[in-house]
């Protein structure tokens, strides 16, 4: 089953969830619980697959997996397990726990699966022969990605095959490739209950990264930072500073996220509008866009792979003194201040992250995937 051409939308009746279901016997082996993993885990779980853990012993996420029910083993020995073999570690792991652990415990017929597309394109993953790799990378964080699949929705992913392999039948299971593997993956995460787009790992590696730096990580927290600041060194008291320039930016996310820019320019005041156009080009100059191209040339050539490595070898010194610098900025006790009057945030925050769906619907979901 390849996959069809890059740029093409992939759609639940195009990625059937059949290779995984768990009558055909397959396991997909999740190795880390955090971010990613936990998501991938529960939503494969409720979509009806065999999932099992792979964690460091006594690790804290281990115990989170194995208290909302999941049976773990050490990394090693859950790779052994899998036939989808996904890794959900951090970026910056995957390299040392290749050569040490995982690639003694890989064997020929097994699919490894990743969450991004770093460490496959970058080489720090490099798949013997006979194994497979692929890649399915939801567009959001993991909080996002269980949020919305328990809300009978999605989110987009980039669905990549880095290496085909087939894989024939056994037992109950009918023969199926990598690409059936990477569908099926993606199909059970609720990937494809919109829509996800094929790519190559180089697609999703490339643009993610850049995506992260120039506008979601790095540019908005470094505008949120700046405009605070103005308006505090003004003035104006920091909790006020803190909800114009920072708290209702979700508010103009989701418009955007909803209708689009045009779609969002509607639904703001004129005097709003007005200023996307006086301000915004002031702020985004040819300077901001050359430097958005020397960044984009930074990630391409393996520049900011070798930085990141760098720091991580060294403990993640920069790392860590620039999380405290930002822990310790005073637009963490504003943002505190603010979201102090809203106390529910919270609650619907627990609510959107619940292990176990409140349905008693066929494969946990609201549509059982196909």
């Amino acid at each position: 089953m390849p996959l069809p051409p890059r740029g093409s939308t992939i759609q639940a009746a195009d990625a059937p969830f059949t290779p995984l279901r768990e009558p055909e016997g397959r396991v997909v082996s999740i190795l880390g619980y955090g971010n990613q993993g936990r998501a991938h885990a529960l939503n494969l779980r409720d979509s009806g697959a065999i999932v099992v853990i792979g964690g460091r012993p006594g690790s804290a996420a281990r115990h989170q997996a194995e208290a909302e029910g999941f049976e773990t083993f050490d990394l090693a020995e859950a790779t052994r397990r899998g036939d989808l073999v996904v890794i959900a570690l951090p970026d910056e792991v995957h390299g040392p726990i290749w050569r040490t652990t995982l690639s003694t415990a890989i064997r020929p017929g097994q699919v490894i699966g990743v969450v991004h597309g770093f460490s496959l394109h970058h080489g720090d993953i490099d798949p013997p022969t006979g194994v497979g790799a692929v890649l399915v990378a939801p567009k959001g964080p993991g909080r996002t990605v269980r949020e919305r699949y328990l809300m009978d929705q999605g989110i987009p992913s980039i669905i990549a095959v880095h290496r085909e392999i087939e894989i024939p039948g056994h037992g109950q299971s009918s023969a199926t490739d990598a690409s059936g593997l990477a569908l099926a993956w993606a199909t059970g995460l609720g990937c494809t209950r919109g829509g996800s787009i094929v790519g190559t790992v180089a697609d999703e590696t490339e643009t993610d990264l850049f995506g992260e730096q120039a506008v979601l990580c790095g540019g908005m927290t470094a505008l949120f930072l700046a405009a605070f600041e103005t308006l505090v060194e003004a003035g104006y008291p920091p909790e006020i500073a803190y909800i114009e320039c920072c708290h209702e930016a979700k508010q103009v996310a989701d418009l955007v996220y909803n209708q689009g820019i045009a779609g969002m320019r509607a639904a703001i005041s004129n005097t709003a509008e007005f200023g996307i156009d006086t301000a915004g080009p002031r702020l985004v100059d040819e300077g901001t866009r050359s430097e958005m191209r020397a960044m984009l040339a930074e990630i391409r050539d393996g520049r900011f792979a070798n930085r990141l490595r760098a720091d991580a070898d060294h403990g993640f010194e920069g790392l860590h003194r620039h999380r405290k610098t930002q822990t310790d900025h005073p637009i963490e006790d504003a943002g505190a201040k603010v979201r102090d009057l809203m106390p529910w945030l919270s609650e619907e925050d627990r609510r959107s992250q619940a292990s176990t769906r409140k349905t008693s619907d066929e494969g946990g979901s609201g549509a059982s995937p196909e």
